[in-house]
């Protein structure tokens, strides 16, 4: 089904005789704001649990009670914050009653499984009538939740973003958010996207396919487009000295959140080098660094690129490998700004240890996640040094998975 749902009450128009109360019939929970204005955007696209798609019919229904329910519904103002999500096939209906709206969105995610092809298919109708309407368009975030159907790349998707980027559409994004959607993103588009919309903020394009074909040179390209670009999500692939370099620039104006994803192709390319890092972090102070190491990086790899100067804020070793000397250089290293850390490792005594240290020193932190059995002293060490900590994942015994954190109270 293909549903959507508001960030705004909507006011409540003269009660219609005889009809259920509007509160009933509308989406009343807000989601996140899709793409953060803020110093660090965090947000986490999350599809649309069951309750949700299950209101969309609902929300339908309001169109067809009463001529007041039905002008309520179409304020404006209303379809400003817009998720849509397509799931099913039964939705031409919902599809049709959408499209007359789309035109007043600002912020949009979109949500569908694209093993699909019914859902493909709605979300490039969707986005050409995007395309060709909607002139207020100001964030983007695209989330996938399905498998790729075999042979397919999300060409028919790609197109229709290079659609909505076009010059002649005068949409001018913002924040663009293409961390799910997992198809294979080119120097092309990601120049496209760059050049037709230079007053982005916010550019996420480190989507965990397999290749990355996005080359420094482009994301050199992507930071003269857009001088207010202060949040940039990229594979460590799409880095070099030289994209450091126009970081550095004088007139560049504050660059606050870098969010980067290493993969198996990182063994082959130069590392940043420790001076580049302590230039970048001296230049823009309030910039934070998120770092996802993939499965497939070489454990000989991780330590050439963890330098003693990133500000690192959240780090991902997801290795699967003995990670207790990086684990040591993490808490030597960041302990003044991480704030979330996530371990696919493998459990020993010595990690026992580092972990206890690493609860000691890093104060700051927000969440930790060890996904391998730790000790009853470890969860002890980060309970009682964290005070800021939120959630946890720390087993003392093995579990089925997946394991659920838990939240401090």
């Amino acid at each position: 089904m293909c549903s959507h749902k508001q960030q705004r009450n909507i006011p409540a128009p003269s009660p219609c005789a005889g009809k259920a109360p509007l509160s009933r019939l509308l989406f009343l929970a807000s989601p996140p704001p899709l793409l953060p204005l803020g110093r660090s955007p965090r947000w986490e696209p999350q599809a649309g649990s069951a309750e949700e798609d299950g209101l969309c019919s609902e929300r339908y229904a309001v169109f067809q009670v009463c001529r007041q329910w039905a002008t309520a519904v179409s304020s404006s103002s209303v379809w400003h914050f817009t998720e849509i999500s397509c799931d099913s096939e039964d939705e031409e209906g919902m599809l049709q009653s959408l499209l007359q709206f789309l035109s007043q969105i600002k912020r949009l995610k979109i949500v569908f499984d694209q093993s699909k092809e019914v859902n493909r298919k709605n979300v490039t109708r969707i986005l050409d009538v995007l395309a060709k309407q909607n002139h207020k368009l100001q964030q983007l975030c695209i989330v996938c939740h399905g498998e790729n159907p075999y042979f397919y790349s999300g060409q028919d998707i790609l197109q229709s973003i290079r659609n909505i980027c076009d010059t002649e559409n005068q949409i001018d994004l913002q924040h663009i958010d293409f961390r799910q959607m997992p198809f294979t993103l080119d120097d092309e588009l990601v120049e496209l996207v760059a050049t037709s919309n230079p007053n982005l903020h916010s550019l996420f394009i480190n989507n965990r396919t397999l290749v990355c074909n996005v080359a420094p040179g482009t994301i050199r390209k992507v930071l003269r487009a857009c001088p207010k670009l202060s949040a940039l999500g990229v594979y460590y692939a799409s880095l070099s000295d030289d994209v450091f370099q126009e970081l550095l620039k004088p007139e560049r104006a504050a660059f606050t959140h870098l969010d980067i994803f290493c993969e198996r192709l990182d063994k082959y390319i130069p590392v940043i080098s420790e001076e580049l890092w302590a230039a970048v972090s001296q230049k823009h102070p309030q910039l934070c660094v998120d770092l996802e190491f993939d499965h497939t990086v070489p454990a000989c790899k991780i330590p050439r690129i963890l330098k003693l100067n990133i500000p690192v804020s959240t780090l991902q070793l997801n290795t699967y490998n003995y990670m207790v000397n990086q684990i040591r250089f993490v808490t030597q290293s960041y302990s003044s700004t991480l704030k979330k850390l996530t371990l696919q490792t493998t459990s020993s005594e010595d990690l026992n240890s580092s972990l206890v240290d690493l609860a000691r020193q890093c104060g700051k932190l927000l969440e930790i996640h060890c996904y391998c059995v730790v000790s009853q002293e470890v969860v002890e060490a980060f309970l009682a040094h964290c005070p800021s900590l939120k959630q946890y994942t720390l087993k003392v015994t093995k579990e089925r998975h997946p394991w659920k954190p838990v939240t401090v109270q």
